[in-house]
């Protein structure tokens, strides 16, 4: 009887084929990615100002509008004055009620925020004119 030298080729592999696992992983990333970009919240969507293309600028752009700033203590003004955190509400339903339907006015929220300005503040802010029945808030971090 003779001696075998060398390995044995006749036994199982024990390598896996990775490739057919990259590929299915590749397409339900894809997949993933498309509907995510499909089922963005509708907080996201916001319709831009459509401009005259005869002037470049409208009307409404050079409106007063309703300027609300807090600043790193957490202090907020709203059109210049100081308002504490429990009339905040109320405040903003007034400036909202004041601006609406009067001639030079416009209920866009224009909110400057100091850098270090607490996040709850500016929470309180946007709840309140969400509550106030205005939506339509630009955020200016300073």
């Amino acid at each position: 009887m003779g001696t075998q030298s060398g390995a044995r080729t006749d036994g199982p592999m024990a390598e896996i084929n990775i490739t057919p696992f990259t590929d299915v992983l590749l397409v339900l990333l894809i997949i993933f990615m498309i509907l995510a970009a499909l089922n963005t919240p509708p907080g996201f969507q916001k319709d831009l100002l459509h401009q005259n293309p005869r002037v470049g600028w409208q009307i409404d752009d050079f409106r007063k509008n309703i300027d609300v700033s807090i600043l790193a203590t957490g202090a907020v003004t709203i059109d210049g004055n100081r308002v504490t955190s429990s009339h905040l509400y109320d405040a903003m339903a007034s400036a909202v009620r004041y601006h609406t339907g009067r001639t030079g006015y416009s209920t866009h929220v224009d909110l400057a925020a100091a850098n270090a300005a607490p996040y709850g503040s500016i929470i309180k802010v946007l709840d309140a004119a969400r509550e106030a029945g205005d939506d339509d808030v630009v955020l200016i971090v300073e």
